[in-house]
């Protein structure tokens, strides 16, 4: 018999605020610990609140090891009553707003910062990706296939092939990202890149070329998750919280994976918000690789499947655009520094929704849609989440 599923409760009441950005740098000589302190402090600075203040504690970071959240809290002067550790990479922001937001809603915590950070030293990247998981250890890193490109080399010949997609496609969503970037004070890459550019670069691992990929950095994004009269009584700007989804290894038995876990669940993300998709005003996606993007684009309801070659070609994806897309860069011009990657695209949602943009506000923006991906495990993604937010009233 099909399963029943109990109705789900609202979010209201609870807003995430207070968006914080660490800038991030290539390569950098300091801990995990380091970065995810910047974090803190910088919060802290921003909103007042002091480290007794803040009684939950999410956090999201690779290179913290053998550290997790429990153990910073003594290096960060922390005595949470709620705690968690999300080891979802892309997908950890989506999931940390998600669970902080029900302790605050449920009363275990006043106070929850929600952190994703990473350093980036010279040779870390190499050595995560070694370890990342047993599939790795022992069915790609010992044959050479040391990291996504080749599992997502994989993905996308095999979109193109089956969907019809090109690489004048994936440029497009990478020259718009570039173009979104170059006004963002932090981001790694704001040299202008055209669309001949992006055809001409170097192969990586046919048929991703250079500008397909991201670059590994270190950073680090936090935000707050509280109560929304408690925001106000603070002073702060927030966002609410319309619907969120989660899912992992969704669709295990496509050969090759052509969509994600927001294609089981977008009904209920929709349904929960009490919206379609055309009441959406920007999108951040995660953007590892282009046509992770397209994905979503299809998984979310913003086209069919298969269409989001023909979706790209109709649409301007520039701030100013039909379709406003990672409107700070995305991990493609910003860079990605580790899980701070998961919590971009909220980081910025949340300045979208509150009229703090880094680079360019997108004009009237009231309702953003986030969403995350992580965990590439051998052959595909398994890690997959999503958001609605709006402008609080």
């Amino acid at each position: 018999m099909p399963r029943q599923l109990t109705a789900r409760r609202s979010y209201d009441g609870v807003v995430a605020c207070q968006p914080v950005t660490v800038p991030y740098v290539r390569y950098s000589v300091e801990s995990a610990a380091w970065w995810i302190g910047r974090a803190l402090h910088q919060l802290a600075a921003q909103s007042g609140l002091r480290p007794r203040d803040i009684d939950g504690f999410s956090l999201s970071s690779f290179t913290a090891w053998p550290d997790t959240a429990i153990g910073l809290t003594q290096h960060l002067g922390l005595s949470p009553r709620w705690l968690d550790h999300i080891p979802l990479g892309g997908a950890s922001g989506v999931v940390a707003l998600r669970r902080a937001a029900r302790a605050v809603q449920m009363g275990d915590a006043e106070f929850v910062a929600c952190v994703g950070a990473d350093t980036n030293h010279v040779d870390s990247f190499r050595k995560t990706l070694s370890s990342f998981s047993r599939f790795a250890q022992d069915a790609a890193y010992p044959y050479g296939s040391g990291g996504p490109n080749a599992s997502f080399a994989l993905i996308t010949r095999n979109y193109m092939n089956r969907f019809g997609a090109r690489r004048e496609d994936f440029g497009k969503i990478c020259v718009a990202q570039r173009d979104n970037a170059r006004a963002v004070p932090h981001a790694l890459m704001k040299q202008e890149l055209t669309l001949e550019a992006y055809l001409a670069a170097r192969p990586i691992a046919d048929p991703i070329h250079l500008f397909d990929c991201v670059m590994p950095c270190a950073g680090a994004e936090a935000f707050v998750v509280c109560r929304e009269d408690t925001a106000r009584a603070q002073g702060w700007a927030g966002v609410r919280i319309l619907s969120t989804i989660e899912r992992h290894n969704a669709f295990p038995d496509d050969p090759i994976q052509i969509r994600g876990g927001w294609a089981m669940d977008a009904g209920e993300l929709w349904a929960m918000a009490g919206l379609r998709p055309d009441a959406i005003d920007f999108v951040e996606t995660y953007d590892d690789y282009p046509v992770i993007s397209m994905l979503q684009f299809e998984d979310l309801g913003f086209c069919g499947k298969g269409g989001a070659a023909d979706f790209v070609r109709g649409h301007t994806l520039t701030n100013d655009g039909s379709f406003p897309h990672n409107t700070s860069g995305g991990q493609l011009s910003v860079g990605q520094a580790g899980a701070a990657g998961g919590y971009l695209g909220l980081v910025e949602a949340i300045r979208q929704l509150t009229d703090a943009a880094l680079g360019t506000q997108v004009p009237d923006a009231k309702i953003g849609l986030v969403s995350g991906f992580g965990m590439i495990n051998y052959d595909r993604g398994l890690a997959s989440g999503a958001a609605i937010l709006a402008r609080s009233a």
